[in-house]
């Protein structure tokens, strides 16, 4: 479906309440839907994905255009920075 993809592993030790918050407030504006892969968020003409694993919030990031692939890491990697800033959280992509 998507021809680019990029994936950040987030180490925290409390993913679980990182990741509620981020699909929380993204899912206000843009479509959501929960499935076996995480969460998956609608973000302009890509798709973001938020998972919970132990230790880890994954994020992963899919599009069409590098610009549209951006756009979704930019979304998903700046919330979740600055709701988990006391934490210090770092979100690097790996494409």
């Amino acid at each position: 479906m998507y021809s680019l993809s990029s994936r950040a592993d987030v180490v925290t030790e409390r993913p679980e309440r990182w990741a509620k918050q981020l699909v929380s407030h993204i899912s206000h504006k843009a479509p959501h839907e929960r499935t076996e892969r995480g969460d998956e968020l609608t973000i302009g003409d890509g798709l973001g994905v938020v998972a919970v694993r132990p230790g880890l919030v994954v994020l992963e990031a899919y599009a069409n255009s590098d610009e549209d692939l951006a756009r979704v890491e930019d979304v998903l990697g700046r919330h979740l920075e600055r709701f988990a800033e006391k934490d210090g959280l770092t979100v690097v992509w790996s494409r």
